[in-house]
């Protein structure tokens, strides 16, 4: 038995918007059922926002996000979680790097750290904090 775990995105009316962004950073299929597709456009939500959406990628990328329904609290948090992204290569995860990076706040550029021979860490322009690195003992 394999088992995965995904991270779950919520956003209040930014869902489509970061899983397009995170398709072009990544790669991979992006699949969006939208509140009116499902016929759920009476929680209030535009029929246009997000009931639940990913993207897979055949690297093992995948990240889910949807837009809370209208009604239901939403706050972001301040720094309630991180997305990690580790790779087997700088050049692997460089490549992610900047491709998240764009409209970004870096917090820590990438760079070699004690553990990895590439970190880095950034908020990317939807509130999201992303920790970039090569795996420990990789290379």
């Amino acid at each position: 038995m394999t088992l995965a775990v995904t991270p779950h995105l919520n956003f209040a009316g930014q869902a489509r918007a970061a899983l397009d962004f995170y398709a072009q950073a990544f790669g991979g299929e992006l699949i969006v059922m939208t509140y009116g597709a499902m016929g759920q456009a009476d929680h209030a939500n535009s029929p246009d926002e997000v009931i639940w959406g990913q993207v897979a990628s055949d690297d093992g990328f995948r990240i889910m996000a949807y837009d809370v329904q209208a009604g239901r609290d939403y706050d972001a948090g301040t720094n309630a979680f991180f997305v990690s992204v580790r790779g087997t290569s700088s050049e692997e995860v460089r490549a992610r790097w900047d491709a998240l990076a764009e409209g970004a706040t870096i917090l820590q550029p990438i760079g070699p750290a004690p553990w990895s021979e590439a970190y880095g860490m950034l908020t990317d322009r939807f509130g999201v904090t992303w920790i970039v690195d090569v795996a420990p003992g990789a290379a």
